[in-house]
């Protein structure tokens, strides 16, 4: 119950990458390549609708010989990265659906290859395994498997109900369409429908009977970069993407925190939710999305 590709490294082995995998020379890269042609964050693996996608990011690709910023994967296509290295698609998995966990004080989240759950000070899900959480989740290919704490790990499929920490958690399954949809879109509000149109330096808001609202600078480059990929993503991809040259980590953060703050602000002073852009505990960032509201990619 994962959507996933299999890709063919160059030494033969195999890479199984799910939504919101990002392939790069980072440590963060869920397929970490040794190669100085392929950038930090090269590209990054979304769920658009019912297909799987790779998106460029700092870096460019050939597919089957032709460029794409963009391609929809597909078995037997050889996406080429760099000089060096040239990936395989071998299969790609696309299950009717997929499981997700919600439970108290956790939203309703789509589990993606390793998660870890923590309880404190609030349950969050974060990407990764994670030594000092309670419970981690991984897909074995075929299923889930679940280990709270210590005890041994247990099969984990729709319907189960766990406790941890004292609180209830549950799996439930998500159909795939859906799954692309709620890492987007939020439902309910009373705000007045928004449209947002993103021309990359730019941004520009229409609400029915007020002024357009613009962005610019890197508030609009945060908004811009999210249209882009279409979906969420870690938040030092996007702060790579608009600080290119910011090798320090940490200086890289906060930068990040200031132009969020910024960002919400100018959203707050138009009249515009300041909660359009939304940034998780887990490090993911996404645009947040009302019924009524559009999106114009004009990046």
């Amino acid at each position: 119950m994962r959507a996933h590709v299999h890709l063919r490294l160059p030494d033969g082995s195999l890479a199984a990458l799910g939504p919101g995998d990002m392939v790069g020379r980072t440590w963060t890269a869920a397929l970490r390549l040794d190669d100085p042609g392929v950038s930090e964050a090269h590209a990054l693996v979304s769920l658009r609708g019912e297909s799987l996608q790779l998106l460029a990011l700092r870096g460019r690709f050939l597919v089957d010989g032709q460029p794409a910023g963009q391609a929809a994967l597909v078995a037997g296509q050889r996406i080429r990265l760099s000089q060096e290295t040239e990936l395989v698609v071998e299969a790609v998995t696309l299950p009717r659906e997929v499981l997700a966990l919600e439970g108290d004080g956790l939203p309703r989240q789509v589990l993606a290859g390793v998660c870890s759950l923590r309880t404190v000070p609030h349950p969050r899900l974060l990407p990764g395994h994670d030594p000092g959480a309670e419970a981690v989740l991984w897909s074995t290919g075929e299923g889930w498997r679940l280990r709270i704490g210590a005890t041994p790990p247990r099969e984990l499929a729709a319907g189960d109900a766990f406790t941890v920490s004292g609180r209830p958690f549950r799996a439930v399954a998500v159909a795939l369409a859906a799954a692309a949809q709620e890492q987007t879109r939020v439902h309910g509000g009373v705000d007045a429908p928004v449209r947002v149109e993103a021309r990359f330096d730019t941004v520009h808001l229409h609400r029915e009977g007020a002024p357009v609202a613009v962005l610019s600078g890197h508030a609009a480059r945060v908004v811009s970069e999210l249209v882009a990929l279409g979906g969420p993503a870690p938040w030092s991809v996007v702060a790579g993407e608009i600080w290119p040259g910011e090798d320090d980590r940490d200086e890289l953060r906060r930068k990040w925190d200031v132009v969020l703050v910024r960002l919400r602000h100018r959203l707050r002073d138009a009249g515009v939710r300041p909660d359009l852009v939304r940034s998780s505990r887990s490090g993911q960032v996404e645009l947040v999305l009302l019924p009524g509201d559009a999106v114009e990619d004009r990046t």
